[in-house]
């Protein structure tokens, strides 16, 4: 299985992020991408493929997703697997958290993907996001850098391992 990792990066902390995930598939070919500098059929050479972003301000997308979105939302995910992390300040931004993660998500599901790597919504303090599959459930993986530091590595060792687990039972 190819896994592709993409994220999008201003300040450097989701990219470090996306080593620290990218460390929990060792036993898999995982290669790295930055947003910014891959198109479409990079995208679609994965078989699985991991987003991460942050969600800026009142719910914006990272800078190179936004730049990217237009083309993005075009793309087929039939036959794709993914999952997405995403970071945010519940906080400060208590209406937006994490929004990118559904903003994302919403768009793979249009498009015929298939998301794994939901995420509880237990232990978070906010008010709205577009990142909620349900009132218990984000679509992917929500980390706060800000608040929640403390919790980053555990929250990336317990997801990792929940897909690695769904790979290994469905894709071996």
């Amino acid at each position: 299985m190819k896994i592709g990792l993409i994220y999008g990066s201003d300040t450097g902390v989701t990219e470090e992020i996306s080593l620290k995930i990218k460390e929990k598939f060792k036993n898999y070919n995982i290669e790295r991408h930055n947003i910014a500098n891959i198109n479409e059929d990079i995208i679609l050479s994965f078989d699985f493929l991991i987003f991460g972003l942050s969600t800026w301000y009142d719910g914006d997308l990272q800078s190179d997703w936004e730049a990217y979105f237009d083309d993005f939302k075009k793309i087929d995910f039939s036959d794709k697997l993914v999952a997405i992390y995403g970071l945010g300040d519940q906080w400060g931004y208590e209406d937006y958290f994490v929004d990118g993660i559904g903003m994302i998500a919403n768009e793979v599901i249009k498009n015929n993907g298939k998301l794994i790597g939901e995420w509880p919504t237990q232990g978070y303090e906010f008010e709205k996001s577009k990142a909620l599959k349900d009132k218990d459930t984000f679509f992917g993986l929500a980390l706060d850098e800000d608040n929640q530091y403390e919790e980053t590595e555990s929250r990336i060792e317990i997801w990792t391992k929940n897909i690695i687990e769904f790979l290994e039972k469905n894709y071996k």
